[in-house]
């Protein structure tokens, strides 16, 4: 297991864990890479051994977060059309809007002759795309050709791959296959380095320390707006000396009779008292997400929320006994079912997702999921939030944790106790 100290991870220097050597790297080279070039080469020799397997000629992904994770580029500008072509072997190229491409030069280990800029030209324009000119670009560089025999793997349900982009490549390239990738990269990235998971403990030390700020501020009277402003600032503060990173989704703060719904934020309105409200948050450190959900009754709760919340903790117990390595999703999902069917409830969705790099608008990989019908097994070095979320009509209560799975137990990310919060 990896380890850092205080010493480690200072506001100057940070340990970077890499084929089992530790080295130090200069804070400053680090502003947005946060991992040595050796530890890109290795994830794209697992990128293209999987697509040598599959019989892909090239990769098209767009995903930010495994952009991020195959080259380290990270900016704001996936809401613009951009990707990174992986040819079946050598060094990918990367493709952004020209003013953004730039910023790839500070974050992304690629060379600068792989990266490319497209003109302003292409940008928000009814006749043509910036896909036209990337598929143009990607033949002129050898990584695609309009040939029968290239089969062409693109990420056609990532968030930011729109249909007329696939439509510009798929009109580009007429004679090759275009085939989903299957999340291709997300599921090489699923088992994280030790160097990954000394990031999630970080983002996990942050999501204690914003829940510990959530709970205080939650209070009779406060603006649902205030306790909000409180948590983004806790975010973005980090813990100790390190900084924190922006969250892939918001703070959701359902309160009152909206508790018992999922994903709603805030609203102006102040919090009473005799009601509760779960609180769902993320500690963010260099894009790695730790979420964590607690509830908080202002006053003595109601019966029923407190039956709830102990047999949810129950269940949790039981979840987080059967997480480790040689597991499958289903086991862990079966464990907690049972638990809490001993007093009489049932929880329908999941229980839980894979995380680690995340972007707006979801800090899931859309990987493994903790369901009944879940068969995939559990491996050291994957991380999950087990969320349990119970969802009632008017009411709700949710918790959860962030784990890293290890070969025999489930490693805590956040140590506040797993508990409905009560607060008189």
């Amino acid at each position: 297991m990896s380890t850092f100290t205080e010493g480690d991870l200072s506001e100057d220097r940070l340990t970077v864990v890499g084929d089992g050597d530790v080295g130090m790297v200069e804070h400053d080279q680090l502003w947005s890479r946060p991992f040595p070039v050796v530890e890109y080469e290795q994830r794209l020799v697992r990128v293209q051994s999987v697509m040598a397997e599959r019989g892909f000629g090239a990769l098209v992904v767009a995903d930010p977060a495994n952009l991020y994770y195959l080259t380290g580029y990270n900016a704001w500008s996936f809401y613009m059309p951009q990707c990174l072509v992986v040819p079946a072997t050598g060094t990918p190229h990367l493709f952004a809007r020209a003013m953004d491409a730039q910023g790839a030069t500070h974050t992304a280990y690629l060379p600068p002759d792989h990266v490319h800029g497209y003109p302003e030209t292409y940008v928000h324009r009814p006749d043509v795309h910036p896909y036209d000119w990337i598929a143009a670009t990607a033949v002129e560089l050898g990584l695609v050709s309009n040939s029968s025999e290239m089969v062409v793997a693109a990420e056609l349900d990532a968030h930011y791959f729109s249909a007329r982009g696939f439509l510009a490549l798929w009109q580009a390239l007429p004679s090759a296959t275009m085939v989903d990738s299957h999340e291709l990269v997300n599921w090489v990235r699923v088992v994280k380095s030790a160097a990954e998971q000394d990031m999630l403990r970080v983002a996990g030390e942050i999501a204690e320390r914003v829940m510990q700020v959530a709970i205080e501020n939650i209070a009779v009277g406060r603006r649902q707006c205030d306790v909000v402003a409180e948590i983004q600032y806790a975010q973005t503060l980090g813990a100790r000396t390190l900084g924190g990173d922006y969250p892939a989704i918001v703070p959701m703060l359902p309160t009152g009779i909206t508790a018992g719904t999922p994903h709603l934020t805030w609203s102006d309105l102040r919090l009473r008292a005799h009601e509760a409200t779960t609180v769902e948050l993320a500690g963010v450190y260099r894009r790695y997400h730790a979420p964590l959900a607690r509830t908080v009754s202002l006053g003595t709760p109601p019966d029923r929320l407190a039956h709830c919340a102990d047999a949810t903790a129950e269940g949790m117990e039981a979840a987080l006994a059967t997480i480790r390595a040689g597991a499958s999703g289903r086991d862990v999902h079966r464990a907690f079912r049972e638990a809490i069917g001993r007093h009489g409830l049932v929880k329908e969705s999941r229980i839980g997702y894979s995380i680690g790099i995340g972007y707006p608008p979801d800090w899931g990989e859309h990987t493994i999921s903790l369901r009944a019908e879940e068969e995939s097994v559990l491996e050291a070095g994957m991380a999950f939030h087990v969320i349990l979320g119970m969802w009632m009509d008017g009411w709700g209560y949710e918790v959860s944790q962030s784990v890293l799975v290890q070969e025999d137990h489930a490693e805590l990310l956040t140590h506040l106790p797993p508990h409905l919060t009560v607060k008189t």
